[in-house]
């Protein structure tokens, strides 16, 4: 009996040390990233900004893919797009619904999605289907209060700021990336200064405060290139 006991004692003491190696040798050798930074308008604001950062992976980085959840929508209710800002994956088809007892016009002359809903009745929804990514500027030809941004991403590594102009993107790909960022009023030339290359070891990485200029005011024309019309005897 003792025989068979040392023997049983020999044998687990062989085995535990190769099952512990074997375990370690399972478990992942590195853990995912976490990205910080703020938003520093200048001139200084006291409120919060509009802004987006996202990922873009280099080299050999991998990432999930980052495709379209069914339909995305942008409600036009009195003379406001709700929400103002909205992030899609490409080929997301977002919907334009009419909520107002009167036309809208909604459409979009920039870099991501270009197009021109025309005039439609209250009750009724058009819809857009974003192809490419980039930041689409919307308005509508009738009101000049009413505007939107939708950027549509490639990549699901993205983070929208909060109320205190902070941005945290959580659980990324350890890596390199070209970040990113989006401002509300600020020039293309501030954002591409603030876009970077960046690496992303395991772990908080806390780029800091990045200053943005950005307008204090801003307009727009309409759809032809034109001032808006703002007669007080418009029917709409």
């Amino acid at each position: 009996m003792r025989t068979l006991r040392l023997g049983h004692w020999l044998a687990m003491a062989l085995i535990l040390p190769s099952a512990a190696l074997f375990a370690q040798n399972r478990s992942p050798r590195t853990s995912q990233s976490e990205l910080r930074l703020h938003i520093q308008p200048s001139p200084a604001i006291h409120r919060s900004v509009p802004a987006v950062v996202w990922l873009e992976p280099m080299g050999d980085t991998l990432v999930l893919s980052f495709t379209p959840q069914g339909h995305y929508t942008l409600l036009q209710k009195n003379r406001t797009f709700i929400p103002h800002l909205q992030v899609v994956p490409v080929g997301s088809v977002v919907q334009f619904p009419n909520a107002d007892p009167f036309f809208h016009n909604v459409f979009s002359l920039f870099d991501g999605k270009r197009f021109d809903l025309g005039l439609y009745e209250a009750g009724s929804t058009k819809s857009v289907t974003f192809s490419r990514s980039g930041v689409s500027y919307i308005f509508c030809n009738i009101h000049p209060e009413m505007s939107a941004v939708v950027i549509s991403l490639s990549t699901p590594l993205y983070a929208i700021a909060d109320a205190n102009n902070a941005l945290i993107i959580r659980n990324i790909p350890p890596g390199d990336y070209r970040m990113r960022l989006w401002v509300e009023g600020a020039l293309p030339t501030a954002l591409q200064g603030a876009s970077r290359e960046i690496h992303l070891p395991p772990g908080n990485t806390d780029l800091g405060d990045i200053n943005v200029p950005i307008a204090t005011t801003a307009t727009h024309s309409n759809k032809f290139g034109n001032a808006y019309d703002r007669q007080p005897t418009s029917p709409y």
